[in-house]
């Protein structure tokens, strides 16, 4: 058989129909079997207030997102998620958010104070807007920079002493949340139930228990094995930085 005839004959092998696809789930979007919508809150959450989420771009093409998450576990239009590098941008509708009276913005500045010293039983009655920047440190940090409307929001931080449980995913240092985690957190705090903090993580632990009984590992912050001495890679400028970001908003 010539190079030619054998090559034909391979391809008359391939199957004549592209190989069958899993099937998704259409309320989470995954695939039936690592589908969680058993565990999100039934009925969705309604608090009063409402998360602005800042998404960046690249946060889109996350495999593991909690983003999601948060928007099927709360009510219709308590979860808003706007995409860009630079805001409100061309989101005329973002613009009147994030210029009234009643945003917050979750970002761990210097001047930032405890979400739980800012909740004022009048704005409680009519909820607050709470602005979370979606996206690495670094990302969170130049949508931030860019953006200078977000510079007159008055700005809040979570004093968290506990550790992600998403332990599937390595944190960059101990104390670090996933975006679900800390509008949960925020939310539970602001409107004064913790319940609402365990409801909405519920679907993060079952997704991370599967993953972890099909071959995933749970992961220690970067900033634990570094200083474990169990850090595989050297340590770069940029990690070096937003290590010591994170220390000095823990002091």
């Amino acid at each position: 058989m010539d190079l030619e005839t054998e090559a034909l004959s391979d391809l008359c092998g391939l199957p004549s129909e592209p190989p069958e696809m899993r099937s998704l789930c259409p309320n989470c979007e995954r695939p039936m079997m690592v589908c969680y919508c058993s565990s999100l809150p039934n009925p969705a959450l309604c608090p009063k207030s409402r998360i602005i989420l800042l998404q960046h771009p690249a946060e889109e093409k996350r495999c593991l997102r909690t983003a999601p998450m948060l928007q099927l576990g709360l009510s219709p239009g308590k979860c808003l998620i706007f995409k860009g590098k630079r805001f409100p941008g061309l989101h005329e509708d973002l613009a009147a958010i994030l210029t009234d009276s009643n945003t917050l913005l979750l970002y761990p500045s210097s001047s930032a104070v405890d979400v739980s010293t800012v909740i004022s039983q009048e704005v409680s009655a009519s909820g607050y807007n709470i602005v979370i920047i979606d996206g690495t440190w670094p990302q969170a940090k130049a949508i931030y920079t860019s953006s200078t409307i977000l510079h007159g929001l008055k700005q809040v931080k979570l004093l968290n002493s506990s550790n992600s449980d998403y332990i599937i995913r390595t944190q960059p240092a101990d104390g670090c949340l996933s975006t679900l985690e800390t509008a949960a957190q925020c939310l539970a705090t602001l409107e004064g139930d913790s319940l609402i903090k365990d409801k909405l993580l519920k679907p993060l632990k079952v997704m991370c228990e599967y993953q972890l009984q099909n071959g995933a590992v749970s992961h220690q912050s970067k900033e634990f094995l570094i200083k474990s001495n169990s850090y595989p890679k050297l340590i770069g400028k940029r990690l070096n930085k937003v290590l010591r970001d994170a220390d000095r908003l823990k002091n």
